[in-house]
């Protein structure tokens, strides 16, 4: 619950002098090669994709989304081990101005919260983490990113190589750079902050 109200809080309420950035790793980005190439649209037809590919491998696509602004830091790694995501946030740091405190959001995944990380971090204190609860992946907005990397480039996607999708990667995400979209945090997270605190105020109420 204390993990809802600091995660909803950043986004609503973000520190000065800081950035929040909502990181996560979207993990088996696979390269699918349409076993038959689309057909043509005709008058009064839609397209038509055959559904047999050929797979070509994985990879993972690191990603950072600032919420302020929308715009993403990105990488991509066959892996996605300790030491990728250590490669990532150093990258995140190179990126971020040095006068700024940096906010990481994430999930519990055991890759972040790793001995390597936590040396990391130690060593960078500007950069403070941030973790969801359990079964709330919702409350990560790079988690919305992704959504549209996958409906608008992956599902509609024919790379014949890792090499080829993860340049496709990169040039949508430098793409959305370019005009890069903020996602509004709606009334639902305060509705959610409000019962929250409601039900806090309950519980501590029984108590007395």
């Amino acid at each position: 619950m204390e993990k809802v109200f600091d995660v909803v809080g950043l986004y609503l309420n973000p520190p000065e002098r800081a950035v929040v950035l909502c990181v996560d790793e979207k993990s088996q980005v696979q390269a699918l090669a349409r076993s038959q190439p689309a057909f043509p649209m005709m008058p009064g037809m839609p397209e038509k994709r055959t559904h047999d590919y050929v797979r070509h491998g994985t990879t993972t696509l690191f990603a950072a989304f600032n919420v302020a602004d929308g715009t993403v830091i990105t990488s991509t790694h066959r892996r996605h081990r300790a030491v990728e995501f250590k490669k990532f946030l150093a990258k995140i740091d190179a990126q971020v101005p040095a006068d700024l405190a940096v906010h990481v959001v994430c999930d519990n995944y055991g890759t972040h919260k790793h001995p390597t990380i936590k040396a990391w971090l130690a060593a960078h204190p500007r950069f403070t983490m941030h973790f969801t609860p359990t079964y709330s992946s919702w409350l990560n907005q790079v988690e919305r990113w992704f959504a549209y990397v996958t409906g608008d480039l992956l599902q509609r996607s024919d790379h014949r190589s890792i090499q080829a999708l993860e340049a496709d990667l990169r040039a949508w995400a430098k793409a959305w750079n370019h005009d890069p979209k903020p996602f509004i945090w709606t009334k639902t997270a305060e509705d959610i902050l409000d019962s929250l605190g409601r039900l806090i105020a309950r519980i501590k109420g029984e108590g007395h």
